[in-house]
């Protein structure tokens, strides 16, 4: 007999699902009976296995109604769907799942999905006025993880986040992430050199740091570039930079898919001075192509990048260090194609097909639950 699993987070998803997401949740249907409660971005059509939540206007209150309602909403799918345990992503969610399943007088078993640090939700990430809720956040991190019947973590990094607020991982394995434009065999170094930056511009990223970093950094390596793409509400530090210093930065508010690994091909490095990591995609994905990374020692980067092997490492908020790091790698080109081929082969045991995702899901539920 299958398992039945209630999948909750935050997650937007567009229906239909794309290829990617589609190969995911087929696996994962393959192997349990699946439902999944979520946020909707784009619905445009149905499936059977979703439940989302449309968003609430104005924006700024999207957030709080998702969660001040989030016990109700698990509670209705619980006494709906009888699934035998809750996989939630986040720790603090995890808590409200757990007074969801007091409401429905459910048995299903709850299982923290931690995918970062569970204290860094309030405290980097969004407006600045989510930090006034970081006693409450850390709070309902604390309680969800020692009340969870299991723990799912990503990496070394994650499991020692769920061992400091007091509670063991149950289990430890990477998300299947599609990386097959990724794949191909790398291309070679470009040159002039380019150090390129993906992510959204917001403080937990380093954003700030990185400008700062860059002004020092220019001047000694004058044929250089930096390229950044994202978008955020720390678009201002970009426009400066962008104003600053025309002729050594570029800016593409997005990219597809397809195009980031255009941009990783045209670039010599990625660069992620991130104040707060779980497992960064962007890092795998740069790893695929054969290029090295100068990230922080901040989160899960130092799960992936080892320092002088496939990439550097840098103290988090250190704009000095991360220049120096920068004006290395981008006037060596022999320490830029070392750090390349090494960060190809390095990346192996991150990759995960969607089948092996769904199979380790599945035997996290058949443990938790027996």
């Amino acid at each position: 007999m299958r398992r039945k699993l209630l999948m909750v987070g935050r997650s937007r998803y567009s229906l239909p699902l794309s290829p990617s997401l589609r190969r995911k949740f087929d696996a994962l249907a393959e192997e349990l009976d699946l439902h999944v409660l979520g946020s909707a971005a784009r619905v445009n059509g149905s499936d059977p296995r979703f439940s989302l939540v449309a968003p609430v206007r104005p924006r700024i209150a999207d957030g709080p109604a998702f969660y001040a309602l989030l016990p109700f909403r698990i509670a209705r799918e619980l006494r709906e769907q009888q699934p035998d345990a809750v996989l939630v992503q986040g720790a603090p969610e995890t808590a409200l799942a757990l007074v969801g399943r007091s409401l429905a007088r459910s048995r299903a078993k709850v299982i923290a999905d931690v995918h970062g640090d569970p204290r860094a939700a309030t405290r980097l990430y969004g407006s600045p006025l989510r930090r006034a809720l970081s006693p409450l956040g850390d709070l309902l991190a604390r309680g969800g993880l020692r009340h969870a019947d299991g723990v799912r973590t990503l990496s070394p990094f994650t499991e020692a986040a769920v061992r400091r607020a007091g509670a063991e991982p149950t289990a430890s394995f990477a998300a299947f992430m599609d990386l097959g434009p990724f794949l191909s065999p790398p291309a070679p170094l470009p040159d002039p050199p380019v150090a390129l930056f993906v992510g959204v511009l917001e403080r937990y990223k380093g954003v700030d740091v990185l400008a700062e970093a860059w002004r020092r950094a220019a001047p000694r390596v004058p044929e250089a570039t930096l390229h950044v793409v994202g978008r955020g509400p720390l678009r201002p530090v970009v426009e400066g930079l962008v104003a600053e210093l025309p002729g050594q930065t570029r800016w593409s508010e997005s990219l597809p898919t397809e195009g980031v690994a255009r941009a990783l091909d045209d670039a010599t490095m990625l660069v992620l001075p991130s104040r707060s990591e779980g497992l960064p995609r962007i890092v795998v994905e740069s790893l695929c192509r054969g290029r090295g990374v100068i990230g922080s020692r901040a989160g899960g980067i130092p799960d992936l990048v080892v320092d002088d092997d496939n990439g550097l490492l840098v103290e988090p908020g250190a704009p000095g260090e991360l220049a120096d790091a920068l004006e290395r790698v981008l006037s060596e080109r022999q320490l830029a194609e070392r750090l390349g081929t090494r960060a190809r082969t390095s990346v192996d045991p991150w990759l995960a097909t969607p089948e092996e995702y769904a199979r380790q899901v599945r035997e996290l539920v058949e443990k938790v639950v027996s």
